[in-house]
């Protein structure tokens, strides 16, 4: 077991389809309020109907706006220039930083950027031949608005992006010399997304049931999150932190996930491991639970095997749909909160468990109906995606 530097949340901020911060969000989801709805045909130009959770565009342009106005350090700054998807990306960070108070300009600050489509929307436009579409552009623009010095890091890596983020930035603060990490999520639906997971055969008609017997796809969703993690200075603070992460790949498929869920197993087994946990000391496991046949059933054999067969599961993609590159984000953020709580939150949408065997035996998930109240200090957030990534992160809540 080595001995773990443990990197605090000093600040969240949420922006979704049910409310532009956190405490609106988690509200929300503590009474069972969901932000997916019904789109009918021709929404993006489509030919069929979707379900998902969808930001107002048009109120995330006027806040930001306004913020920009009315903030003396950026109201000398151009606007016109950032995207959509920029724009939503400053906002949620001088949210959060309204929480956590770090110099956004010091050069002990890092910017990390999650992301799994960026700007993919500005393809086929009038804008193609510009830079506006690379990642590495719409990171450059939100950490030049908010006047950080740094090179800012992007991380796209399939549906872990949020995870994964989290993971590098807390290695930035560990090795770096960095004592702040901002790291934010975004995503925005788009013809292009949308009908790429049409062609998946992968989207349910329906509000998603995660971990459901009868589940049988997923929903899409828009987010922007963002947490700033700070080195922990006073060993004596509340709050909660982040412990340690890992990611370990399998490298299945392109597409599809191991069915034992051997990466995912791995990352869980390590984290334990390396921090001296038992099962015992998790109060639950916010899942992917993306609620596809498959993912599903992957996260149920990974934790079987890891052990933790017993500990309470849940997952929010009933409450905000899929949202790509903010998900590891914006879900770790709702976690935060119901362990600073003491409470597990359930899972929106799931009936029946699904009976899943394993060499042999039988055994069903323990998938969160209600909300349980706890008095656990640990919590594990697991994402998995395309290609055969895998990650896992540990949180801990200060008992001080």
């Amino acid at each position: 077991m080595q001995t773990q530097i443990e990197m605090r949340v000093v600040g969240t901020n949420i922006i979704s389809s049910l409310g532009f911060n956190t405490k609106d969000n988690f509200d929300k989801i503590k009474q069972g309020i969901s932000g997916l709805k019904k789109y009918s045909e021709g929404t993006f130009d489509l030919p069929e109907p979707f379900v998902a959770s969808l930001i107002d565009r048009k109120e995330v342009r006027n806040r930001f706006d306004t913020y920009a106005s009315y903030d003396q350090r950026l109201s000398h700054k151009q606007t016109d220039h950032l995207t959509l998807l920029e724009k939503a990306a400053v906002l949620s960070i001088l949210y959060a930083n309204e929480e956590a108070g770090v110099k956004l300009s010091s050069d002990k600050t890092v910017l990390v950027f999650s992301t799994t489509k960026g700007n993919v929307d500005l393809l086929g436009t009038q804008y193609d031949d510009g830079d506006g579409k690379f990642l590495w552009y719409s990171a450059k623009q939100i950490s030049d608005f908010i006047g950080n010095p740094n090179k800012p890091i992007v991380v796209s890596n399939a549906c872990i992006s949020g995870a994964a983020a989290q993971i590098i930035a807390r290695r930035e603060l560990q090795i770096n010399g960095f004592d702040n990490a901002i790291v934010v999520g975004v995503d925005f639906l788009s013809k292009f997304i949308i009908s790429g997971f049409m062609s998946f055969k992968a989207l349910s008609p329906n509000m998603c049931q995660p971990f459901d017997k009868e589940r049988c796809g997923l929903n899409l969703g828009e987010a922007v999150a963002t947490i700033i993690l700070s080195r922990e200075k006073d060993i004596q603070s509340k709050g909660i932190c982040l412990l340690d992460g890992a990611i370990r790949n399998d490298a299945t498929h392109i597409s599809a996930p191991s069915r034992v869920g051997e990466g995912c197993s791995r990352a869980l087994r390590y984290i334990m491991e390396n921090n001296g946990i038992s099962k015992e000391d998790i109060a639950f496991i916010n899942a992917h639970g993306t609620a596809t046949p498959y993912n599903d059933s992957m996260e149920g054999n990974a934790i079987f095997r890891s052990g933790l067969g017993s500990v309470p599961v849940n997952s929010f993609k009933s409450c905000f749909g899929h949202t790509l590159g903010a998900a590891g984000i914006l879900e770790t953020i709702i976690a935060i909160k119901s362990l600073e709580n003491s409470m597990i939150l359930p899972t929106l949408n799931f009936v029946q468990p699904e009976v899943i065997n394993i060499d042999g035996k039988q055994f069903s998930l323990n998938v969160t109906k209600n909300i349980v109240s706890t008095d656990k200090r640990y919590f594990i957030k697991i994402m998995s995606g395309f290609g055969g990534v895998n990650s896992a992160l540990l949180f801990k809540k200060r008992s001080h």
